[in-house]
């Protein structure tokens, strides 16, 4: 019995268990969850302001966020830090440009 499983665990790797497979497990493995709704949120910048300040706030009230194009602003899936970039302004929209990818396992 011991030779048996010996011989099997020597002889036995992924290639051999699966000599098609031309993509890694985890690519194939994705498509199961590629249609999974998550939230991209970006910190464009904070401000302090008083309970008397926020009573006035209405519709068209403009709030300063300290940020100006081409400051840097950091990125977040699921409230999850996973990127830093740039304020941008594009086509009269504000955009990201991702100027770094975080290392989420560090």
């Amino acid at each position: 019995m011991t030779s048996e499983f010996e011989t099997y665990s020597e002889n036995t790797n992924i290639d051999q268990a699966q000599p098609n497979r031309k993509t890694p497990i985890i690519e194939s493995d994705l498509d199961s969850i590629l249609d999974v709704p998550i939230t991209i949120s970006a910190v464009l910048g904070r401000t302090r302001l008083s309970v008397s300040e926020i009573l006035k706030l209405s519709e068209g009230s403009i709030l300063d966020l300290e940020k100006a194009i081409g400051e840097p602003v950091d990125v977040y899936i699921n409230e999850k830090q996973i990127a830093r970039g740039e304020l941008m302004l594009v086509d009269d929209e504000l955009s990201i440009s991702i100027t770094e990818i975080i290392d989420v396992n560090s």
